[in-house]
């Protein structure tokens, strides 16, 4: 089964979605649970197989699709991949577990099972078109999630939601023909095949070209300011458990495709638009900071931090090192448990009081006490609280851009500060102080079935904080790989200055420590 455990990860939930059709709706909760947790067994099982050693490509498999275009059904997972793949499988299952009486919880959990599908085939998919297929094809459950079960606005917010990223993509599936075009030029064969194209030196002209157009669609995917109005509607209109998928899973695919495609395929346009995008991520980090301190709905809150921390990815994975984007790949994880964790806690007192607005709380400490528990350590964690998972993406990413410039990375880490105000703000006033509502004095603490999707993400918060290593070594040689790659095919001096040559490190080391063993 290892030889096909990638495609069985593909398309085991959507198989399972369309035998779902078949099952009472009564059985249907126990049949979701089951196939989500047998999805995320695979997971974990891909993960204690994978060899952290090596940096390349694990798993791979390989069908001719349209042959004579070079289009081909190919899969692999790297160290920058398989934890995301991970992490899908578990929110997954943590989703489904925790929903609450649902109107058409069948089709909810159905629509569910196919979304995984396309998150687990986006972040495996090692051809362009492939790729682009699940990158499409992961429009429409989110669109359907948000547009029958949101809220008041939830046709306008998920119409924006797909016109903005199908627009994108349309822009980023020009590159990808282009790219191809390159291919055969070259070669003379056409191919779409990812590491193909990673064995191409292009001008510097057409890479500043295709970089912009790969950057539209994966930038609105993030989203990065300025295209990011879509997604606090998005979060604002949807039920929790579309939040939850949005800013664990689905927000990664644009920071993970910054460095799957533009740094490796691009890098002197990476290293020529370094600063440039490093700005436009301080301005998303200081303005939805600044934004979420202005909002009086808890949701709306963590929808901005949500768009400030992925502010601090897009800094790392720009740092074009080896701390950086590791950090990045890091954060991107760290935030999927963390937010992810955070909108399940808003989707709890929602629905006892299904009201997300901040003033209608006060004193929730005295009547819930587990929650309050489990809330502030989710905080702690959002703004970066050393010992939490959320410390060591943003230091490591910050670390790396660093090197590359010390007034940016101290402006991008006093918005962080900012951060830290807005979120505790906004526990101060759940939380804290007297219960002045009567509704509030005898809300529930949270129950069984929501510690039993909470408890998890806690422990995981807290382990990955102390102990981040497992994860991080992995990634750590992947992004090594990566990060040599664009150094050798540098071309410009900016890249050559910005883009360490880790085998001279190396070397030096190496040399430094020969010296030091003949002095002794």
């Amino acid at each position: 089964m290892l030889d096909h455990i990638l495609s069985i990860l593909i398309f085991f939930p959507a198989i399972a979605a369309v035998f779902g059709f078949m099952i009472q709706k009564d059985s249907m909760r126990a049949y979701g649970v089951s196939v989500a947790a047998i999805e995320f067994g695979l997971a974990l099982w891909l993960w204690f197989a994978f060899d952290g050693n090596v940096s390349g490509m694990q798993f791979m498999e390989n069908l001719p699709l349209v042959p004579a275009y070079g289009i081909n059904y190919t899969l692999g997972v790297d160290g920058i991949s398989l934890f995301i793949v991970v992490l899908a499988a578990f929110f997954t299952m943590i989703g489904i577990a925790s929903l609450t009486d649902t109107p058409n919880v069948k089709n909810m959990i159905i629509t569910l099972l196919f979304l995984q599908m396309t998150m687990a085939g986006v972040f495996v998919a090692l051809d362009a078109i492939v790729f682009y297929v699940f990158w499409e094809l992961s429009l429409v459950p989110m669109l359907y999630i948000i547009g029958a079960w949101g809220g008041p606005l939830r046709i306008y917010a998920s119409v924006k939601f797909f016109l903005y990223t199908f627009a994108g993509s349309l822009v980023m599936l020009v590159g990808m023909l282009f790219m191809a075009y390159f291919y055969y030029q070259a070669t003379g064969v056409w191919s779409f095949a990812i590491l193909d194209w990673y064995r191409l030196i292009l001008p510097e002209s057409f890479q500043l070209w295709l970089f912009a157009a790969f950057f539209i669609g994966f930038a609105i995917k993030v989203p990065m300011f300025p295209f990011h109005t879509w997604l606090p509607y998005a979060h604002g209109q949807a039920p929790t458990i579309g939040s939850v998928i949005l800013a664990a899973i689905l927000l990664k695919m644009g920071t993970y495709a910054f460095i799957r495609f533009s740094l490796p395929l691009f890098p002197d346009a990476s290293a020529a638009f370094m600063v440039p995008i490093a700005v436009l991520a301080i301005i998303m980090i200081i303005y939805t900071a600044m934004v979420a301190y202005a909002q009086k709905d808890v949701k709306q809150v963590v929808a901005y931090s949500s768009i400030s921390h992925m502010g601090v990815i897009i800094l790392g994975t720009f740092a074009l090192n080896v701390e950086g984007i590791s950090g990045s790949i890091f954060l991107m994880i760290a935030h999927g448990v963390v937010s992810g964790a955070l909108f399940l806690l808003v989707g709890v007192i929602y629905d006892r009081r299904h009201t997300k607005l901040m003033s209608e709380f006060g004193g929730l400490a005295h009547v819930m006490p587990r929650y309050a528990t489990i809330f502030g350590i989710m905080l702690m964690a959002s703004v970066g609280m050393p010992l939490t998972i959320n410390f060591v993406g943003e230091f490591l990413s910050l670390l790396g851009f660093y090197q590359q410039s010390h007034i940016l990375t101290l402006l991008a880490g006093t918005a962080i500060i900012v951060g830290a105000i807005y979120m505790l703000a906004a526990y101060k006033k759940m939380f804290f102080g007297e219960v002045t509502k009567e509704e509030n004095k005898n809300l529930p603490d949270v129950s069984k079935r929501e510690l039993v999707a909470l408890i998890p993400l806690s422990i995981i918060t807290i382990w990955l904080g102390v102990y981040p290593k497992p994860i991080l070594e992995p990634i750590n040689n992947s992004v090594e790989a990566v990060v040599q790659l664009m150094h050798n095919k540098s071309q410009s001096e900016l890249a050559k200055e910005r883009i360490p040559d880790l085998t001279k490190e190396k070397v030096l080391v190496i040399k430094k420590t020969v010296i030091e063993e003949e002095v002794h």
